[in-house]
């Protein structure tokens, strides 16, 4: 048992209406099903061609407070599906969940770091430094191949350096990819790649709203400035697509700002970091791997220790009430021994471990209060076919 819970913490639904239904949505949309039940609850007009944009931290509720600042966004937000974006509301998490169009069980990348197999060794998915064979690593075929192999033009959008690393390859391998260095640049490349275009499908990733969310907090002038930079671009881009083509725009998950004095260290904190062999660093919902015979004593710790903050779950629980939805065999032993959702506040660090970065950042995200979990779907559909 569980016990009591924090108000708002429970697992989210991958069935309706979440981040992996979005882009069987689209190809349904562009006349190219991909099976039954993949697009959830989504159903989106008919286009011969479309453009998917991610605001990678622009949640749903963020974007209802600050509206406006974002005329252009604000005016696709009247009747739009709500979404969920999955556990933990994390990037490399989520946009494997928007590539494959899978839950986190499935497709295995199940948050900001994860420990290999085998090895027990904890790695970046952002960076994918010493990490696996992507593609050994997540074998599910994406959405962007599904197409492209069924004969449409795929067009993937982002910065250069983001071609061919890890975790592109892992989540969102197929088509052909564009770099570009800036979110102006990124627009002008979508209008040149599907202006041509008979059937087909152009994404385009850009990170800068959650960067400066991370750095700056989300109440900073500087947050504020990259949300309009963001709308005034897509207003552009809007503007000058081709008649026939449609234009979706998503996020991967929101942010919370968490003060520096609700955080809890393991570095400083015998207690909690007794028994605790490592936790992946995603502050507001770390996965705790244990030393032998220590999970029992470090679930019982941490439980009464978070009892009022958070919600702590064995493994075999989390995967029992479905957090990351349906898990594959060989993702079990990814999960920790112990994982953790975060409440409205708080969250857990080892400064010995951490990248000393990821310890100044303001604002955070993974666990799965509205604010986190929730994201928009917005859609200007084509004007004609």
């Amino acid at each position: 048992m569980t016990g009591a819970r924090p108000p708002g913490l429970h697992p989210p639904s991958y069935e309706h209406a979440s981040l992996p239904n979005v882009l069987p949505a689209v190809a349904e949309s562009l006349g190219m099903p991909l099976g039954p039940a993949r697009a959830g609850d989504l159903t989106l007009p008919p286009a011969r061609s479309a453009v998917v944009v991610l605001l990678d931290g622009l949640g749903l509720e963020l974007l209802r407070r600050r509206a406006g600042h974002a005329p252009y966004l604000r005016s696709l937000l009247r009747d739009s599906p709500e979404l969920v974006c999955g556990f933990p509301a994390t990037t490399a998490t989520s946009l494997a969940s928007l590539g494959t169009g899978l839950p986190p069980g499935i497709h295995g990348l199940l948050g900001y770091q994860s420990v290999r197999p085998g090895d027990g060794r904890i790695f970046d998915h952002l960076s994918w430094e010493d990490g696996p064979d992507p593609v050994a690593w997540q074998p599910e075929s994406t959405i962007f191949e599904q197409l492209a192999q069924r004969g449409m033009e795929v067009v993937r959008i982002g910065l250069p350096r983001f071609d061919g690393s890890g975790l592109t390859v892992a989540a969102q391998r197929g088509g052909r990819f564009v770099g570009a260095s800036s979110l102006s640049a990124g627009v002008q490349a979508a209008i040149r790649a599907v202006t041509p275009m008979r059937q087909g499908i152009v994404y385009l990733y850009w990170g800068d709203i959650d960067s400066t969310g991370h750095v700056k907090g989300l109440a900073s002038p500087e947050w504020v400035a990259r949300l309009e930079e963001a709308d005034a671009a897509l207003r552009r881009l809007a503007e000058q697509l081709p008649r026939h083509t449609s234009l979706t725009i998503t996020a991967d998950h929101g942010m919370v700002d968490v003060p520096f004095t609700d955080r809890l260290d393991l570095a400083t904190d015998p207690e909690l970091a007794a028994g605790v062999r490592a936790i992946t660093n995603e502050p507001r919902a770390p996965h705790v791997y244990c030393l032998p015979g220590a999970a029992d004593a470090v679930e019982q710790t941490w439980r009464a220790r978070l009892a009022d903050s958070a919600l702590v779950l064995t493994r075999e629980q989390a995967i029992d009430e479905g957090w990351f939805g349906p898990v594959a065999p060989r993702n079990v032993e990814r999960i920790g021994d112990v994982v953790v959702a975060m409440g409205q506040l708080g969250a857990i660090e080892d400064s010995r471990t951490s990248k000393p970065i990821l310890l100044r950042l303001l604002a955070m995200h993974g666990s799965v209060t509205r604010d986190e979990i929730a994201v928009p779907l917005l859609h200007q559909p084509a004007a004609a076919i």
